[in-house]
C-alpha cells in the first residue's frame, strides 16, 4: 500500500514542499538583510544560492516516485488530450482499427472454439477414436467383432465405449402426443469415459448392458426438464419407448456436453460372440497412462493381423486398426480451412494498420513544427517518440474494445445465419463465447498493431531537422519527399493486400455459383422429407414395415395437391451406407470382393417421386415383394465402372458376399433389372459414386431389424406447390396410417440442397466480408493520401494555375499520381494472388486457382474504386483559387 501512496495526493505534497522551499529562501533572505543587503539584493542572493524552486521540486518528486511510471502516466494524459482535440481524425482511426480487430476477433472466436479449446471431458488428451485405416483414408464405423477385439487390448486401452453416431431416433410413446426424440445406444462404459455427472440416479450396470438385459434408460437434463418438469422423483419410474416400458435409472447433469446432442440413452446389450460384421456405431477409448498414439497404433497393427486370421475377408489386406486423438477426429477436415480464413483476416488487419499509419503520418507531418519547438525547449526526441507511441496505443486499445464488441456481435449474427457444418460450435454457435484466450488474443493484437502503425510517425519525428523545420514558414512545414514516399508505399501495400483478398473472395463466389448450377440428378423442388423411426420389437421383420409404407403411400396420395410419395432409408445429398458386392460368375480379381457401392433400400415409387430417370430396364413395382425373386437396380456410374463392355441387366449381384449365416445381410443373389441416372449422394461437390438400390419390401428381416435402430425411414412427398403448406395434412396422414408413429426432421429437399453447400457458403461469406473490408480500407487509403497531397500542394497548384495550367491539367495530374500507385499495387497484388490462391485449392469446385474472370474483373473493380477515391481530391484540386493559395504562405 505504501508503494501506491507515493503517487497519491501529489498536489498537497507539492504544495507542502513549495512552502518548505519558500521558508528556506525566506530564512536566507533574512540572513542577507541582517548582513546589510537591500531587500531586493537579499532576495536575489537567496534565490541564487537555493536555485530554481521548480527544478528542486521536480527533482524531489523524481526521487519520491517511480519516474518511468510517472512519465508513462503523463504521456497517456497528454496523448488523450491531443486525440480529443482532433475528434474527426480520432473517430476515423478508431473505426478503421475496430474493423480490422473486429473481423480478426470474429474469426479467432470460431478458431478458438473449434481448434484450441480442449474437449470438455476429464483428461481429454488421452481420449481417442477407434478407426480402420485404408490406403484411401480412414473409416470410423465399427462392427461388434471389432469391438470385442478392442476390448481385449488392455495393455494400451483403459476404457472403451461404443455409441451411436446419429441414430434412427426413438419414439417416446404414452400420453396423447407421441414424440420422436434423439435416443443414443451406448455401452456401459460410455458415461464414465466422458465424465458424465448425474443429478439423480446412476449409469448402466454391466448386467443391464448384457444380451437380453432389462429395459433401462438414462434421461438427459433437457428432456427431464422439458417433458417431466424436473421431477425430483423421476428415477424408478417407467417411460414408454416404442410402445414398451423402460425403467429410468438416472438423469445426467446439465453440464454434460457431447457433439451429437441426445435426449436419452439406452444400453446396446451387444452379443460379443456374434460374427456379424455390420458397421453401424462408433467407438471411443482412453489410452492407458504412458501410452502414446504411436505405441497404440503399433500394437493395433499386430491385432489387425490376428483379427484377419480369425475372421477371413473381414478387413482387407492393406487395412489396419488404429486410433486417432478424439479431438482430431471431431475437428476432421476443418483445421486447414479455418487457418486459411484466419490468415486471410490477418491481411485485413495489416491493411487497417497501414491505413492508420497513413493517418498518423499525415497528422505527424502537420505537427512537425510542434515537435521541433518542443525539442528546442528541451524535450528529448525519445520523449516525443514515446508520446506518439502512447497515442497509437491508446487508439489501438480503444479500437480493440470496440472491435471486440463488433467481432462478437458479428460472429453471433454470422453463426446464426450459417455455421457451415463446423464441429464443436453447438446449436447456432451457442458454444462460442468470450473467454480468457480470446481476450488475450485481442489484447495482444491491439498492442502489436498499436506499435506497428505508431512506429512510422515516431520514426518520422525522430528524423526531424529542428533548424530547418523552425525556419519554415506557414503551417505546411516538413512535408518531405521521404514521408510522402513512405505513405505511398503504405497505400500500394494496402491495394496489393486488398486485391489478394478480393480475388480470393471472387474465387469462392464463383465456386458457390458453380455448385448451385450442379445438377443433383433429381428434381428437388416441391419435395418434402420426413423421418419416421420404426424402432422397437414391432418392426423387427420386413412385413409390418412394408405394410405401413403401402398404407402411408396410398393415404398421402389421397391428399389434394400431393402428387407422389416414396420411402427410403436415406436421402440423396446426405450420404449413404456402403456395401460390398460380387457379380455372380465373375472372378473377384485381387481383392476379397468385386467392388463396393453406396446402398439404398427404397419403395417402388422412389425413382418416380424424385424424378430420377430410368435409362434402361425397368423400375421397381408393387410386385417386387418378399414372395418375388430378389431384384436390384444400379446407377449409371456403377454400370460404367463395373460393366464397361458388357450388359449388367444380364447379371446377378451378391450383396455383402461372405456374410455368415444369421447375418443381417445374408441373402441370395439379386437380378439387375434396371439402370437409373446418377445422383449426387455424397454432396454436390462429389462425383456420383456407384450406387445400388433394392426394394424395401425385399429386405431381409435381419437387415430390417438392424436398420430400425440405426437409421430412420425417410418419407419423400412431392407436392404440386410449396410443400411447407402441406406439413399438417401430411403428418396427420402418416400418423393415421402408422397407428400413431410420430415424424421428425421435417425439411424440404431445397433446404437439404442448401445445407449441402453450407460450408462453401460460409467460406464465401467470410472471405467476401474480408475482401469488401479490404477494398473499403484501400479506397480510404488512396483517398486519404491524395487528399493530403492536394492540401499540402495548395501553393504549388495555385502557382501552376496562375502560370496558365488548365483545371483539366491539374485534375489529370492528381488522377495520374493516384492511378499510378493503384497500378503498382494491382501489379504486386496479382503476382501475390497467383502464389497465395493455390492455398484455396481445397475450397474450390470447378474453378481454377488462376481463374481468368477473377484475375481480370477483380483488378478492374479495384481500379474503378481507386479511381473514384482519387477523383474526389482531384476535382477539389481544380477549384483551388490561385490568389488564395499564394496568400496562404
Amino acid at each position: 500500500m505504501g508503494f501506491f501512496q507515493r503517487f497519491l495526493h501529489r498536489k498537497e505534497k507539492d504544495r507542502d514542499l513549495a512552502e518548505e522551499i519558500e521558508s528556506h529562501i525566506a530564512h536566507e533572505r533574512d540572513a542577507n538583510q541582517a548582513r546589510g543587503l537591500s531587500d531586493a539584493e537579499a532576495q536575489r542572493q537567496a534565490q541564487l544560492k537555493f536555485g530554481n524552486p521548480l527544478v528542486v521540486r521536480e527533482r524531489v518528486w523524481h526521487y519520491r516516485s517511480v519516474p518511468w511510471l510517472e512519465d508513462l502516466w503523463r504521456d497517456v494524459r497528454f496523448a488523450w488530450r491531443s486525440l480529443r482535440k482532433t475528434p474527426g481524425f480520432t473517430a476515423v482511426a478508431l473505426l478503421v482499427i475496430a474493423l480490422g480487430i473486429g473481423v480478426n476477433t470474429a474469426v479467432f472466436s470460431v478458431v478458438n472454439t473449434v481448434l484450441l479449446q480442449p474437449l470438455p471431458y476429464p483428461e481429454p488428451q488421452s481420449l481417442v477414436r477407434m478407426v480402420q485405416n485404408f490406403p484411401q483414408g480412414s473409416f470410423d464405423s465399427t462392427s461388434v467383432p471389432e469391438l470385442n477385439m478392442w476390448l481385449h487390448q488392455t495393455a494400451i486401452l483403459n476404457q472403451i465405449a461404443a455409441y451411436d453416431t446419429g441414430g434412427a431416433g426413438i419414439n417416446l410413446t404414452g400420453g396423447d402426443h407421441p414424440q420422436q426424440i434423439q435416443g443414443i445406444h451406448v455401452t456401459q462404459n460410455y458415461f464414465s469415459l466422458f465424465g458424465a455427472q448425474f443429478i439423480a440416479g446412476r449409469a448402466f450396470t454391466p448386467e443391464e448392458d448384457s444380451p437380453n438385459g432389462p429395459h433401462v434408460v438414462v434421461l438427459s437434463y433437457g428432456l427431464w426438464k422439458r417433458r417431466y418438469g424436473g421431477d425430483a422423483n423421476i428415477v424408478g419410474r417407467t417411460v414408454q419407448l416404442d410402445g414398451e416400458p423402460y425403467l429410468i435409472v438416472g438423469v445426467v447433469a446439465r453440464n454434460f456436453v457431447i457433439d451429437d446432442p441426445a435426449d436419452l440413452w439406452v444400453p446396446y446389450q451387444f452379443d460379443l460372440n456374434t460374427q456379424d460384421m455390420a458397421h453401424y456405431f462408433g467407438v471411443a477409448a482412453r489410452l492407458k497412462p504412458g501410452i502414446s498414439i504411436e505405441q497404440a497404433n503399433a500394437q493395433l497393427k499386430l491385432a489387425s493381423d490376428q483379427f484377419r486370421r480369425a475372421i477371413p475377408n473381414a478387413i482387407g489386406p492393406q487395412s489396419n486398426f488404429a486410433v486417432m486423438p478424439l479431438k482430431q477426429w471431431m475437428i476432421g477436415d476443418t483445421r486447414t480451412p479455418l487457418l486459411i480464413l484466419l490468415s486471410a483476416v490477418a491481411l485485413v488487419l495489416l491493411i487497417a494498420c497501414a491505413n492508420v499509419a497513413n493517418l498518423l503520418l499525415a497528422r505527424a507531418s502537420g505537427r512537425k513544427r510542434e515537435f521541433a519547438t518542443r525539442a528546442a525547449l528541451g524535450a528529448g526526441r525519445w520523449h516525443v517518440i514515446r508520446q506518439l507511441l502512447a497515442e497509437s496505443l491508446i487508439l489501438s486499445l480503444s479500437g480493440s474494445l470496440l472491435g471486440l464488441l463488433l467481432g462478437y456481435v458479428g460472429v453471433r449474427l454470422l453463426l446464426a445465419v450459417n455455421i457451415g457444418g463446423l464441429p464443436r460450435l453447438g446449436e447456432d454457435g451457442s458454444t462460442v463465447a468470450l473467454d480468457t484466450r480470446l481476450l488475450l488474443f485481442t489484447l495482444c493484437i491491439s498492442v502489436i498493431t498499436g506499435i506497428l502503425f505508431g512506429l512510422a510517425p515516431a520514426i518520422s519525428a525522430l528524423r526531424t531537422n529542428l533548424l530547418g523545420t523552425l525556419n519554415e514558414s506557414g503551417s505546411r512545414s516538413g512535408t518531405g519527399s521521404r514521408s510522402t514516399s513512405f505513405r505511398s508505399i503504405l497505400v500500394v501495400s494496402e491495394i496489393a493486400l486488398a486485391l489478394v483478398l478480393v480475388i480470393g473472395s471472387t474465387l469462392l463466389i464463383r465456386t458457390y455459383l458453380k455448385l448451385q448450377a450442379v445438377d443433383p440428378g433429381f428434381d428437388q423442388h416441391n419435395t418434402l422429407t420426413l423421418a419416421m423411426s420404426m424402432s422397437g420389437s414391432r418392426f423387427q421383420t420386413s412385413a409390418p414395415v412394408a405394410q405401413i409404407i403401402h398404407q402411408g403411400t396410398e393415404q398421402l396420395k389421397s391428399i389434394p395437391g400431393v402428387l407422389d410419395a416414396a420411402v427410403a432409408n436415406g436421402l440423396p445429398l446426405e450420404g449413404a451406407f456402403g456395401m460390398s458386392f460380387n457379380v455372380v460368375g465373375r472372378p473377384k480379381g485381387n481383392g476379397p470382393f468385386a467392388g463396393g457401392a453406396s446402398y439404398y433400400s427404397v419403395s417402388s415409387s422412389f425413382f418416380h417421386t424424385l424424378k430420377i430417370p430410368l435409362l434402361r430396364g425397368r423400375n421397381f413395382t408393387e410386385h417386387d415383394d418378399a414372395s418375388s425373386p430378389g431384384v436390384i437396380i444400379i446407377n449409371q456410374a456403377m454400370a460404367k465402372q463395373f460393366w464397361p463392355n458388357s450388359d449388367p441387366l444380364k447379371d446377378r449381384i451378391q450383396k455383402a458376399p461372405g456374410s455368415p449365416a444369421g447375418s443381417p445381410f445374408s441373402e441370395s443373389p439379386r437380378q439387375v433389372v434396371g439402370i437409373v441416372g446418377d445422383t449426387r449422394d455424397q454432396g454436390l461437390n462429389q462425383n456420383p459414386a456407384p450406387t445400388m438400390y433394392i426394394p424395401l419390401a425385399q429386405m431381409p428381416d435381419g437387415e430390417t431389424a438392424l436398420n430400425s435402430r440405426v437409421v430412420p425411414l425417410w418419407w419423400i412427398v412431392r407436392t404440386a406447390s410449396n410443400p411447407n403448406t402441406f406439413v399438417t395434412p401430411i403428418t396427420e396422414a402418416l400418423r393415421q396410417s402408422s397407428s400413431g408413429l410420430p415424424v421428425a426432421h421435417i425439411r424440404t429437399m431445397d433446404e437439404i440442397h442448401s445445407l449441402t453447400t453450407s460450408r462453401q457458403r460460409f467460406n464465401m461469406l467470410l472471405l467476401t466480408i474480408f475482401g469488401a473490408s479490404g477494398l473499403l480500407l484501400a479506397a480510404i487509403g488512396v483517398y486519404g493520401l491524395m487528399a493530403y497531397s492536394v492540401e499540402q500542394r495548395t501553393q504549388e497548384l495555385g502557382i501552376r494555375m496562375a502560370l496558365g495550367a488548365q483545371a483539366s491539367d491539374i485534375r489529370n495530374m492528381v488522377l495520374g499520381q493516384g492511378m499510378l500507385l493503384t497500378l503498382i499495387g494491382v501489379a504486386i497484388g496479382i503476382g501475390s494472388a497467383f502464389w497465395l490462391t493455390r492455398f484455396l485449392a481445397s475450397f474450390l469446385f470447378a474453378v481454377k486457382t488462376w481463374d481468368p474472370i477473377a484475375f481480370i474483373l477483380t483488378p478492374l473493380l479495384l481500379a474503378a474504386v481507386a479511381l473514384i477515391a482519387t477523383l474526389i481530391p482531384a476535382l477539389r484540386a481544380t477549384h483551388v483559387d490561385p490568389m488564395t493559395a499564394l496568400r496562404s504562405e
